[in-house]
């Protein structure tokens, strides 16, 4: 039998029950890789991290990040509320502003900042983005259950900062909350059958964008907010003319709304178009934590089950 302490944040979110669920293992010692896989299916949350001492000396922890379905390079989301988690267990001292997280793409860089009456703001350095091939509009408006004319008129692209997505610009928010992910359509967009991207769908505002994100293959039917997808989204903003380009620009995102988890996603361009990086940052809210006990026999006194629930 083997005990973990686990804890759910909400991330993204100054309140409880919205924004994105996250699973954090604040010490993933003894837990093989397949059983995290097992674990985050098990959750079954956007996604679960398992920290554990980084093997890098600029690192402050070594963050594994799994959806229910498979590994993730990297993530926005895991990495602000690993981040926070951190810091509220002492692992990283809370006067300590800037520091770093180990994960497959590499370190990650955070900032942490006092924001709303002291709570921590935490911010990621999006990893190098890069510009993939574009994408028939027409066959996007089709994926998506929409006519062509309900797009903005700018081609989708394929934009990555680790995790491949096609970004496509819609003319309102009614036409993001009416669109319905078509499965096969979407097989029918890639190149190869084991080419695999998320969607991203937006319509620009006077703030940012009002954003909606899918990804059936990573096992997310729809997520509630995506860190790794924001500085891709106002990279493509940028780069499509729906966004300033100027050093310092300040934009939001805000994603999960349709599905009844509001995000607010914080983005701060640095360099013009963002050449000396994109910030993504948000607000982290705790919500439960537990013990997960994973029993290699069967037992069926309710005594047994007790006991090994203590704490």
């Amino acid at each position: 039998m083997s005990s973990y302490r686990y804890q759910v944040v909400d991330v993204f979110t100054e309140e409880p029950l919205q924004g994105n669920q996250l699973g954090v293992f604040p010490d993933s010692s003894g837990i093989d890789d397949a059983s995290m896989q097992k674990i985050a299916k098990e959750l079954n949350v956007a996604e679960t991290v398992f920290i554990s001492p980084s093997t890098r000396t600029d690192c402050a922890a070594k963050v594994r990040i799994f959806t229910p379905g498979r590994e993730m390079p990297f993530a926005g989301h895991p990495t602000v509320g690993a981040s926070f988690v951190l810091r509220e267990l002492g692992v990283v001292p809370k006067n300590v502003e800037r520091f770093a997280l180990e994960e497959k793409i590499g370190p990650v860089p955070v900032r942490v900042e006092n924001g709303n009456g002291g709570r921590p703001l935490i911010w990621l350095t999006t990893p190098p983005i890069t510009i993939g091939r574009a994408m028939d509009p027409g066959a996007c408006a089709r994926m998506l259950g929409l006519e062509a004319s309900g797009l903005l008129g700018r081609p989708p692209e394929i934009v990555s900062a680790g995790n491949p997505g096609v970004f496509i610009a819609l003319k309102s928010k009614e036409a993001v909350d009416r669109a319905v992910l078509d499965i096969h359509a979407l097989q029918l967009l890639k190149r190869e059958p084991e080419e695999s991207f998320f969607v991203f769908i937006f319509a620009p505002t006077g703030e940012g964008a009002y954003s909606r994100m899918f990804a059936p293959e990573h096992g997310v039917t729809e997520d509630p907010a995506t860190g790794s997808a924001t500085g891709p989204l106002a990279a493509y903003m940028m780069r499509q003319g729906l966004a300033p380009r100027a050093d310092g620009t300040r934009l939001i995102s805000e994603q999960g709304t349709k599905m009844g988890r509001r995000s607010i996603l914080h983005i701060l361009v640095h360099g013009t178009g963002g050449a000396d990086g994109i910030e993504v940052g948000g607000y982290v809210t705790p919500i439960i934590e537990g013990v997960m006990t994973i029993r290699h026999g069967y037992t069926s006194s309710a005594q047994d089950f007790a006991r090994s629930n203590v704490v």
